[in-house]
């Protein structure tokens, strides 16, 4: 039978908690790394030359098309097989930026199709360099694009973390599984742990919500004064 009352006590439990904490920072740090190693990714499936756009279609092919679980393990107990040593967080924390940053990748890149090419033609007739170009005119409104999905990668890593339990990276599941394994209360447990996951990614969307609110501020009131002609003239 569930027993309610080892839940409540575990909801509180000091091990647990700092499973959460570290399951955030482990989160924080890859979608960090992860972008940081998408932009380039994206800029070079975007290129004209095959000497960008091809390794960066090839690692995203590798990585978008194998399970994270499995490159988990192969950083941590294949690469030492060449001599290439990590601990277990280092191992943790480099796979899944590896990960991150293949799907990421595909999620800057389609925010820059989005933009209309005439923005770019006419930063080009201002005489504006391409690194002036980027940072002015296409990244600012490429990140109003990518919030919603990139909220929706962030949701999914929050989750994608617990993977980091089978090499004994010590986040929420795998404290979780420790104490089963002495307790003897998997249920119990588990729900913890999914009570958990269920808390953070509702707090993340509160964020995200935020953030949208905030980076759409200008293109809504653009849209607002487009109507505004369309109803008085109804009118």
């Amino acid at each position: 039978m569930f027993d309610s009352n080892a839940y409540l006590h575990y909801l509180v439990n000091p091990f647990l908690l700092g499973g959460v904490g570290i399951t955030i920072g482990l989160t924080l740090v890859t979608i960090l790394f992860g972008m940081v190693l998408a932009l380039p990714l994206a800029l070079g499936r975007m290129s004209s030359s095959m000497w960008f756009s091809a390794p960066a279609r090839f690692y995203v092919w590798v990585f978008r098309g194998t399970p994270l679980l499995v490159q988990i393990v192969l950083i941590y107990a294949g690469l030492p097989q060449l001599g290439i040593r990590f601990d277990v967080m280092t191992s943790a924390v480099l796979a899944l930026s590896l990960n991150e940053a293949a799907y990421l990748s595909e999620t800057i890149r389609s925010g820059f199709s989005a933009i209309a090419k005439g923005q770019i033609e006419a930063a080009k007739a201002l005489s504006l360099s391409r690194v002036a170009t980027l940072r002015l005119v296409t990244l600012p409104q490429v990140i109003r694009i990518i919030i919603p999905p990139l909220g929706n990668s962030v949701n999914g890593l929050l989750k994608a973390t617990s993977l980091a339990s089978v090499i004994s990276m010590e986040e929420l599941m795998r404290r979780s599984q420790v104490l089963m394994q002495t307790k003897f209360e998997t249920l119990e447990l588990y729900c913890v742990a999914a009570t958990y996951y269920l808390v953070l990614t509702t707090l993340w969307d509160l964020v995200q919500v935020r953030l949208e609110r905030h980076y759409g501020k200008g293109y809504a009131q653009q849209k607002s004064v487009a109507r505004a002609p369309q109803v008085a003239a109804v009118g």
